[in-house]
Protein backbone atom coordinates (compact mmCIF):
# COMPACT_ATOMS: atom_id res chain seq x y z
CA UNK A 1 0.00 0.00 0.00
CA UNK A 2 1.19 3.26 -1.11
CA UNK A 3 1.19 6.51 1.48
CA UNK A 4 -2.02 8.34 1.46
CA UNK A 5 0.26 11.52 0.16
CA UNK A 6 1.22 9.42 -2.88
CA UNK A 7 -2.29 8.22 -2.77
CA UNK A 8 -3.39 12.00 -2.58
CA UNK A 9 -1.02 13.07 -5.60
CA UNK A 10 -2.60 10.94 -8.22
CA UNK A 11 -5.43 12.59 -7.61
CA UNK A 12 -5.02 16.55 -5.87
CA UNK A 13 -1.60 18.60 -6.98
CA UNK A 14 0.07 19.18 -3.45
CA UNK A 15 0.75 22.74 -2.67
CA UNK A 16 2.97 22.98 0.26
CA UNK A 17 2.22 26.12 2.40
CA UNK A 18 5.77 27.07 3.71
CA UNK A 19 8.53 29.33 2.94
CA UNK A 20 10.95 26.91 4.34
CA UNK A 21 13.69 26.57 1.64
CA UNK A 22 14.58 23.09 3.32
CA UNK A 23 10.90 21.86 3.80
CA UNK A 24 10.38 22.45 0.43
CA UNK A 25 13.68 20.38 -0.89
CA UNK A 26 12.50 17.63 1.32
CA UNK A 27 8.76 17.82 0.46
CA UNK A 28 9.39 18.28 -3.37
CA UNK A 29 5.54 19.62 -3.58
CA UNK A 30 4.33 20.77 -7.37
CA UNK A 31 3.57 24.35 -6.45
CA UNK A 32 4.48 26.47 -3.06
CA UNK A 33 2.45 29.13 -1.28
CA UNK A 34 3.69 31.86 1.07
CA UNK A 35 2.14 34.74 3.31
CA UNK A 36 3.20 37.57 5.33
CA UNK A 37 3.39 35.14 8.36
CA UNK A 38 5.28 32.11 6.53
CA UNK A 39 7.80 35.02 4.71
CA UNK A 40 8.05 36.20 8.42
CA UNK A 41 8.83 32.91 9.72
CA UNK A 42 11.42 31.92 7.15
CA UNK A 43 12.98 35.60 7.44
CA UNK A 44 13.80 34.36 11.05
CA UNK A 45 15.25 30.77 10.23
CA UNK A 46 18.86 30.22 10.01
CA UNK A 47 18.50 29.60 6.32
CA UNK A 48 17.78 32.42 5.27
CA UNK A 49 20.42 34.41 7.71
CA UNK A 50 22.81 35.31 5.49
CA UNK A 51 20.91 36.66 2.61
CA UNK A 52 18.85 39.05 5.16
CA UNK A 53 22.09 40.23 5.89
CA UNK A 54 23.51 40.58 2.71
CA UNK A 55 19.97 42.13 1.10
CA UNK A 56 20.36 45.45 3.92
CA UNK A 57 24.27 45.93 3.36
CA UNK A 58 23.01 46.80 -0.49
CA UNK A 59 19.87 48.39 -0.13
CA UNK A 60 20.70 50.25 3.09
CA UNK A 61 20.83 53.28 1.82
CA UNK A 62 17.96 53.62 -0.63
CA UNK A 63 14.98 56.18 -0.09
CA UNK A 64 12.24 53.92 1.80
CA UNK A 65 14.91 51.36 2.83
CA UNK A 66 12.69 49.32 4.72
CA UNK A 67 9.92 48.99 2.19
CA UNK A 68 12.46 47.97 -0.46
CA UNK A 69 13.86 45.53 1.67
CA UNK A 70 11.08 43.90 2.68
CA UNK A 71 10.30 43.75 -1.05
CA UNK A 72 13.77 42.60 -2.22
CA UNK A 73 13.61 39.89 0.49
CA UNK A 74 9.89 38.41 -0.20
CA UNK A 75 10.76 37.90 -4.06
CA UNK A 76 14.32 36.86 -3.13
CA UNK A 77 12.71 33.97 -1.22
CA UNK A 78 10.15 33.36 -3.87
CA UNK A 79 12.86 33.29 -6.28
CA UNK A 80 14.21 30.28 -4.44
CA UNK A 81 10.96 28.43 -4.01
CA UNK A 82 10.96 28.44 -8.00
CA UNK A 83 14.05 27.21 -8.15
CA UNK A 84 13.14 24.08 -6.15
CA UNK A 85 9.10 23.66 -7.20
CA UNK A 86 8.11 22.68 -10.86
CA UNK A 87 4.82 24.69 -10.69
CA UNK A 88 4.25 27.86 -9.21
CA UNK A 89 4.86 30.10 -6.16
CA UNK A 90 1.85 32.36 -4.67
CA UNK A 91 3.63 35.81 -3.17
CA UNK A 92 1.11 37.72 -1.52
CA UNK A 93 0.05 42.07 -1.62
CA UNK A 94 0.47 43.92 1.13
CA UNK A 95 -2.37 43.37 3.37
CA UNK A 96 -2.51 46.59 3.90
CA UNK A 97 -3.58 47.33 0.65
CA UNK A 98 -6.90 45.21 0.58
CA UNK A 99 -9.00 47.64 0.47
CA UNK A 100 -7.13 49.53 -2.40
CA UNK A 101 -7.73 48.43 -5.61
CA UNK A 102 -6.04 50.69 -7.29
CA UNK A 103 -2.39 50.45 -4.91
CA UNK A 104 -2.93 46.30 -4.80
CA UNK A 105 -3.07 46.33 -8.95
CA UNK A 106 0.40 48.53 -8.76
CA UNK A 107 2.20 45.69 -5.99
CA UNK A 108 1.37 43.38 -7.87
CA UNK A 109 2.69 44.96 -10.96
CA UNK A 110 6.28 45.59 -9.11
CA UNK A 111 6.29 42.21 -7.49
CA UNK A 112 6.04 40.36 -11.00
CA UNK A 113 8.59 42.96 -12.18
CA UNK A 114 10.87 42.57 -9.05
CA UNK A 115 10.87 38.80 -9.79
CA UNK A 116 11.25 39.07 -13.55
CA UNK A 117 14.59 40.77 -12.94
CA UNK A 118 15.50 37.36 -10.88
CA UNK A 119 15.21 35.41 -14.34
CA UNK A 120 11.48 33.99 -13.08
CA UNK A 121 9.07 34.65 -15.16
CA UNK A 122 4.92 35.45 -14.41
CA UNK A 123 3.73 32.40 -15.56
CA UNK A 124 5.46 30.88 -12.40
CA UNK A 125 3.86 33.09 -9.98
CA UNK A 126 0.76 33.88 -8.45
CA UNK A 127 0.00 36.89 -7.09
CA UNK A 128 -2.22 36.18 -3.85
CA UNK A 129 -4.63 38.93 -2.72
CA UNK A 130 -7.35 38.97 -0.08
CA UNK A 131 -10.78 38.16 -1.14
CA UNK A 132 -12.28 41.38 -0.29
CA UNK A 133 -14.33 42.91 -3.11
CA UNK A 134 -11.23 45.66 -3.94
CA UNK A 135 -8.74 42.60 -4.14
CA UNK A 136 -11.23 40.74 -6.24
CA UNK A 137 -11.35 43.82 -8.59
CA UNK A 138 -7.60 44.54 -8.69
CA UNK A 139 -7.49 40.26 -9.71
CA UNK A 140 -9.83 41.09 -12.57
CA UNK A 141 -7.50 43.69 -14.16
CA UNK A 142 -4.27 41.74 -13.07
CA UNK A 143 -5.60 38.34 -14.62
CA UNK A 144 -6.45 40.62 -18.35
CA UNK A 145 -3.29 41.71 -18.20
CA UNK A 146 -1.54 38.28 -17.97
CA UNK A 147 -0.97 38.34 -14.11
CA UNK A 148 -2.42 35.34 -13.17
CA UNK A 149 -4.04 35.35 -9.53
CA UNK A 150 -4.61 33.40 -6.07
CA UNK A 151 -7.28 35.27 -4.09
CA UNK A 152 -6.75 34.15 -0.30
CA UNK A 153 -8.48 34.82 3.25
CA UNK A 154 -11.64 33.26 1.76
CA UNK A 155 -14.58 31.61 3.62
CA UNK A 156 -17.72 32.81 1.73
CA UNK A 157 -19.67 31.30 -0.92
CA UNK A 158 -20.10 35.34 -1.80
CA UNK A 159 -16.20 35.22 -2.05
CA UNK A 160 -16.20 32.64 -4.68
CA UNK A 161 -18.64 33.55 -6.77
CA UNK A 162 -17.27 37.03 -7.26
CA UNK A 163 -13.77 35.54 -7.96
CA UNK A 164 -15.25 33.00 -10.89
CA UNK A 165 -17.16 36.28 -12.15
CA UNK A 166 -13.72 37.98 -12.27
CA UNK A 167 -11.87 35.14 -13.92
CA UNK A 168 -9.56 34.81 -10.95
CA UNK A 169 -7.09 32.32 -11.77
CA UNK A 170 -7.37 30.68 -8.38
CA UNK A 171 -9.20 30.68 -5.19
CA UNK A 172 -7.80 29.28 -1.87
CA UNK A 173 -11.10 28.73 0.55
CA UNK A 174 -10.35 28.19 3.77
CA UNK A 175 -10.99 25.12 6.26
CA UNK A 176 -9.52 25.28 9.60
CA UNK A 177 -10.25 28.84 10.69
CA UNK A 178 -13.96 28.26 9.53
CA UNK A 179 -13.96 25.43 11.70
CA UNK A 180 -12.06 27.39 14.46
CA UNK A 181 -15.07 29.98 14.16
CA UNK A 182 -18.16 27.41 14.50
CA UNK A 183 -16.16 24.96 17.09
CA UNK A 184 -15.92 28.14 19.31
CA UNK A 185 -19.19 29.20 18.92
CA UNK A 186 -21.29 26.62 19.13
CA UNK A 187 -18.43 24.22 21.20
CA UNK A 188 -18.85 21.55 19.15
CA UNK A 189 -16.03 19.25 17.80
CA UNK A 190 -16.47 17.76 14.06
CA UNK A 191 -15.87 14.62 12.80
CA UNK A 192 -14.35 15.36 8.75
CA UNK A 193 -17.66 14.19 7.00
CA UNK A 194 -19.56 16.90 9.48
CA UNK A 195 -16.66 19.37 9.50
CA UNK A 196 -17.81 23.35 8.16
CA UNK A 197 -15.03 24.34 6.63
CA UNK A 198 -14.75 20.98 4.40
CA UNK A 199 -18.56 21.50 3.83
CA UNK A 200 -17.43 24.69 2.75
CA UNK A 201 -14.95 24.11 0.23
CA UNK A 202 -17.06 20.92 -1.11
CA UNK A 203 -19.97 23.60 -1.68
CA UNK A 204 -17.82 26.11 -3.51
CA UNK A 205 -15.69 23.12 -5.83
CA UNK A 206 -19.44 21.70 -6.72
CA UNK A 207 -20.51 25.30 -7.52
CA UNK A 208 -17.63 25.49 -10.00
CA UNK A 209 -18.01 22.23 -11.91
CA UNK A 210 -21.60 22.40 -12.25
CA UNK A 211 -21.47 25.98 -13.30
CA UNK A 212 -18.26 24.71 -16.25
CA UNK A 213 -16.20 27.74 -14.27
CA UNK A 214 -12.92 27.17 -14.86
CA UNK A 215 -11.31 28.92 -11.99
CA UNK A 216 -9.25 26.58 -9.80
CA UNK A 217 -10.28 25.12 -6.02
CA UNK A 218 -7.19 24.93 -3.81
CA UNK A 219 -8.51 24.08 -0.24
CA UNK A 220 -6.48 25.25 2.10
CA UNK A 221 -5.71 26.15 5.94
CA UNK A 222 -5.97 22.58 7.61
CA UNK A 223 -5.79 21.52 11.54
CA UNK A 224 -5.98 18.02 10.55
CA UNK A 225 -4.93 15.32 8.20
CA UNK A 226 -8.90 14.02 8.26
CA UNK A 227 -10.15 17.83 7.08
CA UNK A 228 -7.21 16.94 3.89
CA UNK A 229 -8.74 13.62 3.27
CA UNK A 230 -12.07 14.59 3.29
CA UNK A 231 -11.17 16.75 0.59
CA UNK A 232 -9.26 13.91 -1.54
CA UNK A 233 -9.86 14.93 -5.47
CA UNK A 234 -9.98 18.94 -5.19
CA UNK A 235 -8.05 20.75 -8.00
CA UNK A 236 -5.03 21.26 -5.41
CA UNK A 237 -4.60 21.55 -1.81
CA UNK A 238 -2.14 23.69 -0.03
CA UNK A 239 -0.64 21.87 3.45
CA UNK A 240 1.80 22.87 5.94
CA UNK A 241 4.99 20.39 5.98
CA UNK A 242 4.17 18.46 9.00
CA UNK A 243 0.54 17.73 8.01
CA UNK A 244 2.26 16.64 4.31
CA UNK A 245 5.00 14.47 6.55
CA UNK A 246 1.69 12.87 8.64
CA UNK A 247 0.29 11.71 5.28
CA UNK A 248 3.53 10.44 3.78
CA UNK A 249 3.95 7.95 7.11
CA UNK A 250 -0.03 6.64 6.91
CA UNK A 251 0.33 3.88 4.91
CA UNK A 252 -3.85 3.47 4.79
CA UNK A 253 -6.18 3.65 1.75
CA UNK A 254 -7.25 7.16 0.65
CA UNK A 255 -10.83 7.39 -1.13
CA UNK A 256 -11.46 10.05 -3.70
CA UNK A 257 -14.01 12.54 -2.16
CA UNK A 258 -14.52 15.06 -4.58
CA UNK A 259 -15.49 14.47 -8.79
CA UNK A 260 -15.95 17.12 -10.95
CA UNK A 261 -19.04 16.38 -12.94
CA UNK A 262 -20.43 17.51 -16.55
CA UNK A 263 -21.55 21.42 -16.01
CA UNK A 264 -25.41 21.82 -15.95
CA UNK A 265 -25.83 25.52 -15.53
CA UNK A 266 -23.85 28.68 -16.02
CA UNK A 267 -23.92 31.18 -13.18
CA UNK A 268 -24.81 34.49 -12.90
CA UNK A 269 -23.07 37.58 -12.60
CA UNK A 270 -22.22 38.82 -8.79
CA UNK A 271 -22.71 42.68 -8.71
CA UNK A 272 -20.98 44.86 -5.88
CA UNK A 273 -24.18 45.35 -3.72
CA UNK A 274 -24.43 41.76 -3.87
CA UNK A 275 -21.59 40.58 -2.71
CA UNK A 276 -21.05 42.86 0.18
CA UNK A 277 -25.09 42.12 1.42
CA UNK A 278 -24.18 38.39 0.72
CA UNK A 279 -20.89 38.52 2.64
CA UNK A 280 -22.08 40.86 5.11
CA UNK A 281 -24.81 38.25 6.26
CA UNK A 282 -22.45 35.63 6.80
CA UNK A 283 -21.23 36.42 10.57
CA UNK A 284 -18.24 33.65 10.02
CA UNK A 285 -17.05 35.18 6.89
CA UNK A 286 -17.22 38.94 7.85
CA UNK A 287 -15.25 37.99 11.23
CA UNK A 288 -12.15 35.87 9.74
CA UNK A 289 -11.90 38.30 6.39
CA UNK A 290 -11.00 40.91 8.93
CA UNK A 291 -8.99 39.15 11.28
CA UNK A 292 -6.92 36.85 8.44
CA UNK A 293 -6.16 40.58 6.93
CA UNK A 294 -5.25 41.94 10.47
CA UNK A 295 -3.19 39.16 11.87
CA UNK A 296 -1.22 39.07 7.92
CA UNK A 297 -0.86 43.42 8.53
CA UNK A 298 0.46 42.74 12.10
CA UNK A 299 3.30 39.73 10.79
CA UNK A 300 4.03 42.13 7.52
CA UNK A 301 4.82 45.17 10.90
CA UNK A 302 6.89 42.46 12.26
CA UNK A 303 9.22 41.97 9.33
CA UNK A 304 9.67 45.63 8.77
CA UNK A 305 10.89 46.04 12.84
CA UNK A 306 13.29 43.71 12.36
CA UNK A 307 14.42 45.54 8.95
CA UNK A 308 14.77 48.44 10.87
CA UNK A 309 16.07 47.44 13.75
CA UNK A 310 19.36 46.12 11.50
CA UNK A 311 19.29 49.50 9.78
Amino acid sequence: MTSKLDQLSAMTVVVADTGDIDAVRRLAPQDCTTNPSLVLKAMQGAAMQEKFSQTIARLKGQSNAVTAIVQDLTVGLGAELAAIVPGRVSTEVDARLSFDKDASIAKARALIDAYAKLGVGRARILIKLAATWEGIQAARVLEREGIQCNLTLLFSMAQAKACADAGVFLISPFVGRITDWYSKATGQTYTAEQDPGVLSVRRIYDHYKSNGIATVVMGASFRNPGQIEALAGCDRLTISPDLIAKLAADQGPLDRKLTAGAATGTAAPTSEADFRWAHNEDAMATEKLAEGIRNFHIDALKLEALVAAQL
